[in-house]
């Protein structure tokens, strides 16, 4: 009988023990994380307070944080909606195709950030395919006026390529979620009375809020330090079209180490808030619905 005992024991605890596991894990995670972050606020603090404030808030860094995170927010929160409906799609229906489309969304992973924005920018420029179209002149320019509308090289662009580049992060995350859900719960709500919408409000929806909201915080992450498929469809216009990494370069390029820092800093500052106020509402619905 103990030999069976110290049998089970050893199979439990094929890694080391939680003493020299947890250590590994504290190295390597002080090493690949927590050193480099403390090194951009040590570098962007070593000319005192004024300097990192002067060099955070002045109004072209200003408007570039309000591009950065506006745009991410609203890229996370489009993807969040057509993201679900894409993984509802390929999970529960059966159509020609199905193993393209699913391949298809992969794509931004996979795609070199520079050739993504290169692709975007040839596609929704002026003389683009579909920013023809909306170009003064083209089919579809008589519905925004005669001005028509400008998609590259406005924030608007901008917008365009953070939903192309986030769109995988909501599929990806709620599609193994929706494959273990049981179909049975719906067809019992349904047989009991329940509305379609009563139905998802009630039964999908707390299953898959907490996937949606991991879909939206790895979407926004991914959107708010976006620079290679945004680079070339963006303009790059002072006060209007510069995002806040592009900022970070044009410091590091004029060798102002403090002001790229300190710029780094409060998008790290703020991503890190944001990330902890959505993964603190994902905790929230897992225990709610965990209750129910």
């Amino acid at each position: 009988m103990n030999h069976m005992a110290s049998f089970l024991s050893v199979r439990r605890r094929v890694l080391p023990g939680f003493a020299p596991t947890l250590g590994f894990t504290l190295f390597y995670l002080s090493l690949i994380v927590l050193v480099p972050l403390t090194a951009v606020f040590l570098k962007s603090s070593g000319h005192g307070f004024d300097a990192f404030w002067a060099a955070a808030t002045s109004p072209r860094v200003m408007a570039s944080y309000r591009l950065s995170f506006g745009a991410s927010l609203i890229a996370a929160t489009i993807n969040l909606f057509f993201g679900l409906i894409l993984a509802w799609c390929i999970v529960r229906y059966e159509f020609p195709g199905k193993k393209l489309v699913d391949a298809l969304i992969d794509l931004p992973f996979a795609l070199p950030t520079a050739v993504a924005g290169i692709a975007l920018t040839a596609l929704y420029a002026p003389n683009g395919w579909v920013g023809s179209l909306f170009a003064p002149g083209g089919a579809l320019a008589f519905l925004f006026g005669e001005g028509g509308l400008k998609i590259a090289f406005t924030p608007l662009g901008i917008l365009l390529a953070l939903i192309f580049i986030g769109l995988p992060f909501i599929v990806r995350t709620v599609q193994p979620v929706l494959e273990d859900m049981e179909t049975e719960l719906e067809e019992a709500a349904a047989s009991l009375g329940a509305q379609r919408w009563q139905t998802f409000r009630y039964v999908v929806l707390p299953t898959l809020l907490p996937a949606l909201l991991t879909g939206f915080a790895l979407a926004f992450a991914r959107a708010v330090g976006e620079y290679g498929s945004v680079i070339f469809i963006a303009g790059n216009i002072p006060m209007v079209s510069e995002i806040t990494p592009l900022m970070i370069i044009a410091k590091l390029e004029q060798y102002d180490y403090v002001g790229a820092t300190a710029i780094a800093a409060v998008m790290l500052i703020v991503s890190f808030v944001l990330l902890l106020v959505i993964n603190g509402l994902q905790a929230w619905s897992s225990q709610r619905g965990s209750r129910k």
